[in-house]
């Protein structure tokens, strides 16, 4: 059995796949029995079989990874068709064209902080410079929040993914803080609609499609979501480039495929989020049974060997980062198209960019479901 705890999510997982075979027995920081599953193949069965239930593992009963769970009212945590009738409303207004609308803003906003970052001259930070400000500017502008909001929301906005950054008193009152914050959002936007999401999402509500803590709760799980995640992919996608010069010159001629590439060898999210079996599985060479939790490495099923093997001939498999099937991050093109245009253009402005000397030029997060670095000093 296998002490799964918060270091082993920490910022290079390879614990994940020494030994043990393709679904292993673990034991989770809140001290509960799950299956940890590697293997890609069964990784995508659990990601999309209706035996493997999201709502049953936000239930009083299940056993917990942590105490960092999407509510039950959230999307993520449904099946069937009420998390089917969440979903297209959803694809229905985060559409690819609204994505793609977004480029130029996120062009000028990457540029605006790159200018931070020379500025701040060699030795500044990537993460408190690009990273970090860039996915907030693009949330708020695409869920409508006040710029004059952003930074208090910013402060609250991680808690989804907290694991011991904060007590649970202080989880509790984040949550309850966001909650009113996006309620009263909500009718500001009624007073005052825009060309966001939100508004779009109220339009919705108001034909009747969403009830009102449906509205709050969609809007508050796109912006939590789409926060930490993308903060992580970003500073994971430098990282891995500084790291290997050879990867960081064919990224400047293929900038999409290498940014898929980069998702996939170093997701920020390595771990699904977790389901408990509803019935009894055979999972490859293991049984499951009902009542018991089962997570997905992420990091490993996207680095099985017998899928994505080594050298430039092997055939290209979709990468499990944002998940699979029917709960796959709807959020995944804004994050790719960010995480694409500010390491092309960072890239492009600093040449020469590499970590700074002297002092830890990495460090990374602590006390977070996500992984990636909390600093990144560079020079160029």
């Amino acid at each position: 059995m296998t002490q799964l705890g918060l270091d082993d999510i920490g910022p290079l997982p390879d614990h994940l796949g020494r030994d043990g075979g393709a679904t292993v027995p673990i034991v989770t920081p809140m001290g509960d029995r799950m299956w940890l599953v590697r293997d890609y193949a069964l990784a995508r069965l659990v990601l999309t079989d209706a035996r493997f239930s999201r709502a049953e593992a936000v239930a009083p009963h299940a056993p917990r990874f942590n105490d960092a769970q999407p509510v039950p009212a959230s999307m993520m945590s449904m099946d069937g068709s009420e998390h089917a009738r969440l979903r297209r409303i959803i694809t229905g207004t985060f559409t690819s064209g609204r994505v793609a609308a977004m480029a130029p803003g996120i062009e000028r906003l990457v540029d605006r902080h790159l200018d931070d970052l020379e500025a701040a001259g060699p030795g500044a930070d990537v993460m408190d410079r690009l990273a970090v400000p860039l996915p907030l500017a693009v949330l708020c502008t695409l869920m409508g929040v006040p710029h004059a909001d952003s930074l208090r929301f910013g402060t609250w906005v991680g808690v989804l993914f907290d694991v011991s950054a904060s007590t649970p008193q202080q989880k509790v009152r984040h949550r309850v803080e966001l909650a009113r914050y996006m309620a009263g959002l909500v009718e500001r936007k009624r007073r005052e609609p825009g060309a966001d999401l939100l508004t779009a999402l109220i339009e919705r509500h108001d034909g009747g499609e969403l009830s009102l803590t449906e509205l709050v709760t969609m809007g508050l799980s796109l912006l939590m979501a789409g926060y930490e995640t993308t903060i992580g992919q970003i500073g994971l996608a430098v990282l891995s480039l500084l790291a290997e010069p050879a990867r960081r010159d064919g990224f400047l001629e293929r900038p999409a495929a290498a940014v898929e590439e980069l998702l996939r060898l170093n997701p920020s999210t390595p771990l699904s989020f977790p389901r408990v079996a509803v019935e009894t599985v055979e999972l490859g060479d293991v049984t499951v049974r009902a009542g018991e939790g089962v997570l997905v490495s992420l990091f490993d099923a996207n680095r099985d060997g017998r899928v994505f093997p080594a050298g430039p001939d092997r055939r290209p498999a979709p990468h499990l980062t944002f998940g699979h099937g029917p709960h796959r991050c709807p959020g995944a093109p804004l994050a790719q198209l960010q995480v694409r245009i500010a390491v092309e253009r960072l890239l492009r402005r600093f040449p020469g960019l590499r970590l700074a000397g002297g002092a830890p030029a990495v460090q990374w997060k602590d006390g977070l479901l996500t992984r990636g670095p909390a600093h990144l000093h560079v020079s160029w």
